[in-house]
């Protein structure tokens, strides 16, 4: 395989945003009158699937989507980089096309790339709110390789999530599959690996 772009997934993969989306999908349920959930049921059902998917699951609309949103807005500053995540992308970045693809709406990925200065470390960046369909359907894959004007087969796609996972293997990626957040994923994609330091080793940088 010869390798011309590097695509990733962002939440869980380059940042820990787990507690912002578990504190705002709760006020969201508390605000609809819904039971709220633990860190490990939310994990377990809502960790990955789009936004659209989860509130499709507890019968809610766009306005409450809309202020799941806003309150993850608010709580940015609970958010953190992943160590070397900064480091590796400008790496990466100097020897290979870079994109973001993540179900994660536009102006919270504005907010957030703006926040820790790395918006720049990315040639396209596509979110839930550019295509039909998001992550596990391949469409967001697909399109930032042809943004890129890279073959999908020419592509590392860097994920921490089945939803990662089905959308780069649909694609026709090579999947690399990432722990930084924890979650136990050592069983899916094509390459695995326990920190963003180890794609340079793959990558040859």
């Amino acid at each position: 395989m010869e390798v011309e772009a590097v695509l990733f997934d962002l939440d869980g993969v380059l940042i820990n945003s787990f507690e912002s989306w578990y504190r705002a999908f709760n006020a969201m349920l508390r605000m609809y009158g819904r039971e709220e959930l633990s860190r490990e049921a939310f994990r377990a059902r809502c960790w990955g699937p789009d936004l659209r998917h989860n509130l499709d699951a507890w019968g809610l609309d766009e306005d409450a989507g809309r202020y799941c949103i806003n309150e993850q807005l608010r709580l940015v500053e609970l958010i953190e980089l992943f160590p070397g995540a900064k480091d590796v992308l400008a790496r990466i970045k100097s020897r290979y096309k870079t994109g973001l693809v993540t179900n994660t709406p536009r102006k919270n990925v504005s907010l957030i790339l703006n926040h820790f200065h790395i918006t720049h470390l990315f040639d396209v960046i596509i979110t839930g709110d550019d295509v039909h369909e998001a992550k596990p359907d391949a469409e967001m894959v697909i399109e930032a390789c042809n943004r890129l004007k890279v073959e999908p087969e020419n592509a590392v796609l860097v994920g921490d999530t089945d939803s990662d996972f089905k959308a780069g293997k649909s694609a026709g990626c090579t999947v690399i599959s990432v722990e930084t957040s924890g979650a136990a994923v050592s069983s899916k994609g094509d390459m695995h690996i326990c920190n963003l330091y180890e794609l340079l080793t793959i990558l040859g940088l």
